[in-house]
This record gives C-alpha cells, sequence and structure tokens, in this order.
C-alpha cells in the first residue's frame, strides 16, 4: 500500500467513525486486516482517531466503546504503552521501579510516573 492508498483509508475510517456505524466500520477493519498486519491497522485506528479527537471526541469515546475489535485494541495497548515507556525513559525514570507494563499490557505507574505523563489528571 502507497502512502496515497494509506491516507485514503485513514480518511474512510475517520468518516466511518464520525458515522458511528458499526457494520461499516467493522466492513473496513476486516478489508484492512486482509492487507496490512494487525499492528499497521492499529496504527490506521490511532491515526483516525487522531484526527477525529480535535473536534469530535464523541465518535472517538463511541469508536473505542463500540468498533475497536479486542485484537486490535490490544495492539494498539502495545503501541501505546511503548511510546509511554520511552517517554518515561527519556525523562529519567526506571523501568521496574518507576513503571512496569503487565501482561495485558496495562501500564502500571507509580505516582511521580504517572503526575509526569498525565499533570492534569492529578490535579484536584
Amino acid at each position: 500500500m502507497n502512502c496515497l492508498e494509506l491516507e485514503q483509508e485513514i480518511g474512510k475510517m475517520a468518516a466511518a467513525m464520525m458515522t458511528r456505524n458499526s457494520q461499516i466500520g467493522e466492513d473496513l477493519i476486516a478489508n484492512l486486516k486482509t492487507q496490512m498486519t494487525l499492528e499497521d491497522v492499529a496504527g490506521v485506528m490511532l491515526v483516525s482517531i487522531e484526527r477525529l479527537m480535535w473536534f469530535d471526541t464523541e465518535s472517538v469515546i463511541w469508536t473505542i466503546k463500540h468498533l475497536i475489535p479486542s485484537d486490535v485494541m490490544q495492539q494498539i495497548r502495545r503501541i501505546t504503552s511503548v511510546a509511554v515507556c520511552k517517554q518515561l525513559i527519556g525523562k529519567g525514570f526506571i523501568p521496574g521501579k518507576d513503571f512496569s507494563v503487565s501482561a495485558t499490557g496495562k501500564l502500571l505507574l507509580n505516582q511521580n510516573a504517572k503526575t509526569a505523563i498525565l499533570p492534569l489528571a492529578t490535579i484536584e
């Protein structure tokens, strides 16, 4: 798949997310799975979600709850966990001490690491 085709698939997926039509989204995901690796499908989903996040957060929430299959969601968690771990290491945090990843891909953070990644989430 070339860059133009990839961009078109991302656009289609974002449009499907905005329609909140499960059948359209499921068909697009099934088609992507025949053309790409699971990691690449997860990447398309992440980029599509990122595009919607700025102007249609309700569709993002709907997509996460109703559209993304569990195997793709697991890949998304893996991708985002790696990105967060790299960011934490770059900030001087120590794997195994300040943060870790569970067997299911859940990111486990101590309070300092949590504050570094989600500073606004700790404000009450």
